[in-house]
């Protein structure tokens, strides 16, 4: 049906043996392969960085406001352009979620300012978000929060390898959270990693993972352990091996894989930049390295985009939309949300169009020439 698609995994027969040794080996629940998965990516990040192999971003999300103590009555500022995850755990664990605009039409990421100003004395964390894979501008940001006393979230579902000032996102707040699902830069399906430099917090978010348990199945079946302790209440939110080993291929995969996207990006902005109905954010960012998950445009107000996605399908190119705004969701509807001008025209314009690291150079050029063929009609 498509000539371009939205997304293709970036797999080969890697994945394939990976999956296969696993079928072979007996042990299918979390054990050495998610041990070396996780010590690789805390490697991969730096900064003696722990991390935690989770079964979603969406887990790592909710175990991360938990271990921080994020309950009923407070507040918790999320971008107002991200997807729902971030409004539903901060509702699932009684908390109230404050939507922060985006910086600009160019830099579509929450910053310290647009945070700011959505501090009360009820607020008790942030969750930012590296909005398409580049990095928030975090020196401020990190700043804001200590000063104020706030927890710091990263959500880095969009951004595993991207950096700010040479440090990789998910380092900087009390917690990251990465995602692996299906059309993510590092995908397994459906997995995540939770990461922190603080022990304690790498313990905590441990115990959510696991009914609170002290000792694994792994370690009773190796011999290391007779029984459990429940040191904490907990969940099971822990990730398999299958999933575990494809996400050790994946990541050994990543870095080159982010080059590839760069190349696309640069090669889409090449051929799009002279379109006066189209407009290409994150452009001149400083101090960034993005991961380029995807590649969104602004879509002038006069253009219908609901017209133009079928347009594009018409002639083999498939797109997507990131994200809708809350406010348009039933469940959303009655929560009285903070107005976030900004991010709402944006959600209102917003068009993502194919991007992943094994796509051409040709592909680019014909969602190029669709694009400017469907404008001039």
């Amino acid at each position: 049906m498509w000539k371009v698609e939205l997304f293709a995994p970036n797999y080969d027969e890697k994945e394939s043996k990976a999956v296969n040794e696993v079928l072979d080996s007996g042990w299918l629940t979390m054990g050495e392969r998610t041990k070396e998965f996780e010590k690789n990516f805390s490697f991969m990040l730096g900064n003696e960085t722990k991390c935690t192999a989770l079964s979603s971003a969406t887990a790592a999300l909710h175990i991360a406001l938990m271990s921080l103590g994020i309950g009923e009555g407070d507040e918790v500022i999320i971008p107002a352009l991200t997807f729902v995850a971030d409004i539903n755990v901060v509702r699932i664990v009684g908390a109230v979620p404050v939507l922060a605009d985006c910086t600009s039409y160019n830099d579509w990421n929450m910053s310290a300012q647009t945070i700011a100003q959505e501090i009360t004395e009820k607020t008790k964390a942030v969750i930012i978000v590296h909005f398409a894979g580049y990095p928030c501008q975090m020196d401020e940001i990190v700043a804001l929060c200590k000063e104020k006393g706030i927890a710091l979230i990263e959500d880095v579902a969009h951004a595993p390898g991207a950096s700010y000032k040479g440090q990789k996102c998910g380092t900087f707040g009390d917690y990251g959270c990465f995602s692996f699902f299906t059309n993510k830069n590092l995908s397994v399906g459906e997995g995540g990693m939770l990461s922190s430099k603080s022990l304690e917090l790498d313990q905590q978010g441990k115990y959510f993972r696991s009914h609170g348990m002290t000792s694994l199945t792994l370690d009773r079946h190796k011999g290391r352990a007779i029984t459990y302790d429940i040191a904490q209440s907990g969940l099971n939110y822990r990730i398999d091996e299958i999933r575990s080993s494809l996400g050790l291929v994946q990541l050994s995969k990543l870095e080159e894989a982010n080059k590839n996207r760069k190349k696309l990006v640069e090669h889409y902005i090449q051929n799009l930049k002279e379109i006066e109905e189209i407009t290409i954010p994150f452009l001149e960012l400083e101090n960034i390295e993005s991961a380029y998950h995807i590649f969104p445009i602004l879509l002038d107000k006069n253009i219908n985009r609901v017209a133009f996605i079928q347009a594009l399908k018409k002639e083999g190119i498939q797109s997507s939309i990131h994200y809708p705004t809350f406010k348009n969701f039933t469940a959303f509807k009655n929560l009285n949300l903070n107005m976030a001008p900004i991010a709402e025209d944006i959600s209102s314009r917003e068009l993502t169009l194919p991007l992943y690291p094994t796509m051409s150079f040709k592909q680019v050029e014909l969602v190029c020439n669709t694009i400017k063929k469907i404008i001039n009609r």
